[in-house]
């Protein structure tokens, strides 16, 4: 069974081809250089690019595949959730080649996506939990068997990836903020003291006074004009990030003691 999967959910234009569990082509036009000046995704600029992209990006994930279109038995896209203008256009590319091709549409929902790549991996045993930390989405999904998914723990306000774009915005340093800040906490030390976000016996996270806390941080080393390093501020940030991350999975761990599969 061959699938053509498509995924536009935010600014890559994404297309991947699978045969059973194998990966056939996996095809990603990025936007980062174009919303990188905005210092985060422009939602009107993603969907035109979607647009220019979406066709060549279909093209070369067939040709990289070695299959043609006729070959395909089921054509998935990302239903949600992400941005509205990016998630139509993959959407109706889908929509398109399913009508041209007679073909079934899989509507598939973003982060059930992002779960089950971890079979890539290795099998699933259920009960299983899973950490979801995409961009936008924190997330502790326990799911009792296939495709039964149950959230247990959220975040209230801001997602981890959205406090790393706004701490790397605050420190001038680019977008997107994840893979920035966590090279710059690589080359810095861990030498200020910040408060661990939602520090408490549930499941649910909280990013949005982590983030204050490393504005105030700034602001108050500005204000005495005291030096600071990038790179420092990003490891005292990513320690505290990284640190409630992995209390709140130990604690839902110990909660349902059944989990068989931790991803």
């Amino acid at each position: 069974m061959i699938i053509l999967a498509i995924e536009s959910s935010c600014d890559d234009t994404c297309v991947a081809i699978l045969k059973d569990k194998e990966l056939l082509s996996n095809v990603v036009s990025s936007q980062t250089e174009f919303h990188n000046k905005y210092g985060g995704v422009m939602p009107e600029l993603a969907s035109r690019l979607h647009v220019e992209k979406i066709t060549y990006v279909i093209k070369e994930a067939v040709s990289k595949a070695n299959i043609t279109l006729q070959d395909v038995a089921y054509i998935a896209f990302t239903v949600g959730p992400g941005l509205v203008g990016s998630l139509h256009v993959g959407m109706q590319a889908a929509k398109t080649l399913a009508l041209l091709l007679n073909k079934p549409l899989v509507p598939v929902h973003h982060l059930a996506g992002h779960i089950y790549a971890n079979r890539f991996v290795s099998d699933f045993k259920f009960p299983l939990l899973a950490l979801v930390v995409s961009g936008g989405n924190t997330e502790l999904v326990y799911m009792k068997d296939e495709l039964k998914f149950e959230i247990v723990g959220q975040t209230l306000d801001d997602a981890v990836g959205e406090a790393y774009d706004k701490v790397s915005r605050l420190l001038g340093t680019g977008y997107p903020g994840g893979p920035i800040i966590d090279r710059l906490a690589h080359q810095g030390e861990c030498i200020y003291k910040l408060p661990l976000p939602k520090n408490d016996d549930s499941l649910d996270f909280s990013y949005s006074g982590l983030k204050s806390a490393v504005i105030n941080l700034i602001h108050n080393m500005n204000q005495r004009n005291q030096e600071y390093k990038n790179e420092d501020i990003a490891a005292s940030f990513q320690e505290v990030a990284t640190e409630i991350l992995i209390k709140k999975v130990k604690l839902a761990l110990k909660k349902y003691p059944e989990i068989k599969t931790f991803v």
